[in-house]
């Protein structure tokens, strides 16, 4: 049996498998961006891909904290984006 990577999520606090989270990553400039292939450098948190943990995670400003950064509305309607597409049809 191969190993499943295991990360958890900054809002929920609940350990999934590496594919069913999404990576947001700061880079050494500060710029914050969606890690998609999930191998970019710099500081990452990983949130689930759910609507609902996003609204969460805006209320509480988690991705703001374990990033140390400042997000704008922006990139979290980019992050809503991309979670709406990987939800199962």
């Amino acid at each position: 049996m191969k190993k499943i990577p295991m990360r958890r999520c900054v809002v929920t606090n609940e350990s999934w498998p590496k594919r069913d989270l999404l990576r947001i990553v700061r880079n050494k400039e500060g710029e914050v961006s969606i890690d998609l292939k999930g191998k970019a450098p710099g500081k990452g948190a990983y949130i689930k891909k759910d609507p609902a943990v996003l609204e969460m995670a805006i209320k509480r400003k988690s991705l703001e904290r374990a990033l140390d950064a400042k997000i704008d509305e922006e990139l979290y309607a980019k992050i809503k984006e991309v979670i709406s597409e990987k939800q199962p049809a």
